[in-house]
């Protein structure tokens, strides 16, 4: 790899944030992406929602998402139970998704895995407080 494509991969690498759903219901899905969608552009167009595939095994969702520049901050978004999701890309731009999840949803760190440029979290996503018993998108 020469200089030019070193220092393409590391802007890359720390700016774009694969998102990785597994186990929840499809608008649950739904919700989530639809969250993130508002704060940053994604790799899938606006009409590509989540879908439930045929079959035996577990549906895992995935997109990846600019976060260069914040759009908006997403409103609270209901979710029928927990979602479980995984964050991994630089440290600074998983750092910034983390955020942008926190204006829709009560967040939780349920783990985290550390390399030399990139980072791994799961987070517990839940309904906030204030949202839960109205109507929330």
């Amino acid at each position: 790899m020469n200089s030019a494509e070193q220092a393409s991969h590391a802007e890359h690498v720390s700016d774009e944030v694969v998102v990785e759903l597994e186990g929840c219901t499809t608008e649950d899905a739904q919700a989530v992406f639809s969250a993130l969608r508002t704060s940053y552009p994604c790799d899938r167009a606006a009409d590509d929602v989540p879908a439930e595939m045929p079959g035996p095994g577990t549906t895992v969702w995935t997109s990846t998402f600019d976060v260069t520049k914040r759009r908006a901050e997403a409103g609270p978004r209901r979710l029928k139970g927990p979602v479980v999701v995984s964050l991994q890309g630089g440290y600074w731009a998983v750092d910034q998704l983390c955020n942008a999840l926190r204006t829709a949803f009560t967040v939780s760190v349920v783990g985290t895995a550390a390399g030399d440029q990139e980072k791994e979290v799961e987070l517990r996503l839940e309904t906030l407080p204030q949202t839960v018993g109205r109507g929330a998108r």
